[in-house]
């Protein structure tokens, strides 16, 4: 086991409930079932502490150095981080890992993404570097290679895209051709854009085998053919390194494939539902340490005389940033506990657990795309609003919340771009409910009785919050039913409205997630009631007008002018002085000078 100060058990306190991914839209998901951060262990806690404290004491009084380019820097915190178990939280310990649970990575993703830049290097070694060998590796792969991906000794870099195939990994052109004796592949190619690039050991490349098996390989630095090209000059993660492998006759042994020919499809997309997953917590990381930023310096800012954290405009902003927080991490830890509920009792000594592990993220993919287009956005949303809050001072690269602005684009491009996760969302809940697996048909037809039915005359004890969410559900259906009854089998053309109902999709998971998540304090007041009551209005406001123009495409004429009639009537809600409300959150943040719920 990985040198360490802290002496942490696997610890998880999920439901253990197994739902089916996508199901939130059709089922009644109960408070007691959901993952939420309160329910987050005191081992989970210490492994969050511990982090923080490596990144204060070690990251961050190294973070100028590393952003200009100090890569031998980078690597030695890398290795540090790895002496504390932080690079090899989900690793087995009889490869020097932590063995711990999803839960703790996701813990560790949010401490350290406080600077772009050492969350690349960390990011791509930990995650989508480590995690293909651990996930799909032979036992003699993972003997020879995860002890010293635990430690750094080696550092790992995952290799998909190529200049010509970026969202389309499999247009690659690189190639894996047998030798006559049958011993080695012989790859030639170009990799783009492979973060730790310029200083990676192993690289988990993809390549056609004669030029059409879709196949992953070990490819190891020191193989005669191996190099790097010169580092990129980008927009932010300066410091982190990204460029561009070159294979020119690279031999690599036959025992370095990685899975079965023509299969690294599959590892490369469970790979990427991880990766997405974790840009959650990642992002939601970032989120907060730029509103702490902003918290301070609107206290200490003056404007007319007056500390500009007592304006109203800037108390709006800062507690939006709060609100979209909140929404982003009640969204990662609910679909974390979704794929852990697969994962009761997981122990990496059961024969299949690898297969266990892939299966269970597998069944939420959707979700993690979600997670990852969601919570990239609202960092997004939260960095933007930082340069402001900060004026001119925002623009200049004496602050941190200028490297913050840069630095967090990346990851709308991340492990897949947005626009391909929106897709891949809204089509695989389709696809789901074409092979029977998900009841978005049976669904949809209760909706379309209840329409005919009219509104109803009685009352019910429904809340307006749960009543917002059951409702934010019917007009994602109506939107499915209606583009499917429009487009049929040829849904998949239509971007456009596969993007759009994607964002009513996310924007209802959202809802539901930081409902729950408030439901299971048991609080009826507070900090999180009302980033609730704001955020659960303001989001069925933007579904509606998600919805008005996915409606106009689907129909026309009396039967546009119906389903207009039906929005209508689920997008009514009785609105809550959301000015106040938005006063007080402020007034919690800039009295704690932190993100607080």
């Amino acid at each position: 086991m990985a040198t360490s100060t802290i002496d942490i058990p696997v610890a998880t306190k999920h439901s253990g409930a197994k739902r089916v991914g996508g199901s939130f839209l059709v089922e009644e998901h109960p408070a007691r079932e959901v993952f939420t951060p309160e329910d987050l262990t005191a081992e989970h806690r210490a492994i969050g502490r511990a982090a923080r404290e490596f990144f204060d004491n070690e990251v961050a009084p190294n973070v100028e150095a590393i952003i200009h380019g100090d890569h031998d820097l980078a690597i030695r915190l890398l290795r540090k981080a790895a002496s504390l178990g932080f690079e090899a939280i989900l690793t087995p310990e009889q490869y020097g890992g932590m063995e711990l649970d999803l839960s703790s990575s996701m813990v560790v993703a949010e401490e350290l993404a406080r600077d772009g830049s050492f969350a690349g290097w960390h990011g791509a070694h930990a995650g989508i570097g480590t995690m293909p060998l651990l996930l799909f590796g032979t036992e003699a792969q993972k003997q020879k290679y995860l002890p010293r991906l635990s430690t750094a000794e080696m550092v790992a870099a995952y290799c998909l895209t190529e200049p010509h195939a970026g969202s389309d990994s499999l247009a690659a052109k690189t190639r894996a051709d047998l030798t006559p004796d049958g011993k080695h592949y012989v790859l030639n190619g170009q990799k783009m854009w492979i973060t730790n690039g310029g200083r990676a050991d192993l690289f988990t490349i993809f390549a056609k085998i004669n030029g059409e098996q879709f196949s992953a390989f070990l490819v190891e630095r020191a193989f005669p053919g191996v190099s790097s090209g010169n580092e990129e000059k980008k927009m932010g993660i300066k410091g982190s390194s990204t460029t561009a492998v070159f294979l020119d006759n690279v031999h690599v042994p036959v025992e370095n494939l990685l899975g079965e020919p023509g299969r690294g499809h599959i590892i490369a997309f469970n790979i990427l539902n991880l990766g997405r997953l974790k840009l959650g917590p990642s992002s939601v990381g970032g989120s907060k340490n730029v509103l702490k930023t902003c918290l301070a310096y609107a206290k200490q800012r003056k404007a007319f005389g007056v500390e500009i954290a007592k304006f109203g405009m800037i108390r709006h902003k800062l507690a939006e940033m709060a609100i979209r927080t909140y929404a982003a991490e009640a969204m990662s830890y609910r679909v974390e506990g979704l794929i852990s509920g697969h994962l009761e009792g997981f122990s990496w000594q059961e024969p299949d657990a690898a297969r266990r592990m892939m299966k269970a993220v597998e069944e939420f993919a959707a979700e993690c795309s979600m997670v990852k287009v969601y919570a990239s956005e609202v960092l997004s949303y939260v960095v933007d609003e930082g340069v402001q809050i900060h004026g001119g001072y925002g623009y200049h690269q004496d602050y941190a919340v200028e490297r913050a602005y840069r630095d967090s684009r990346i990851n709308r491009i991340f492990e897949g771009t947005n626009e391909i996760n929106r897709l891949l969302t809204t089509g695989m809940l389709l696809k789901r409910a074409q092979q029977g697996r998900l009841g978005i048909v049976k669904a949809a037809k209760g909706l379309m009785d209840e329409v005919l039915a009219g509104p109803s005359l009685s009352l019910d004890d429904q809340s307006e919050e749960k009543r917002l969410v059951a409702n934010a559900k019917k007009i994602a259906l109506l939107l499915l039913a209606s583009a499917f009854e429009k487009f049929g089998t040829e849904m998949e053309k239509q971007q456009e409205v596969l993007a759009g109902i994607a964002d009513v999709l996310m924007e209802t998971f959202g809802m539901e997630s930081v409902l729950l998540r408030v439901e299971k304090t048991g609080k009826t007041e507070g900090q999180a009631v009302d980033m609730c009551a704001v955020f659960l209005r303001d989001a069925m406001t933007r579904i509606e007008g998600f919805a008005r123009p996915l409606l106009a495409a689907c129909a026309e004429g009396d039967a546009l002018r119906s389903n207009m009639a039906v929005l209508r009537r689920f997008a009514r809600f009785e609105p809550v002085n959301s000015i106040a409300l938005r006063q007080r959150i402020a007034e919690r943040l800039i009295g704690a000078g932190y993100y607080v719920v």
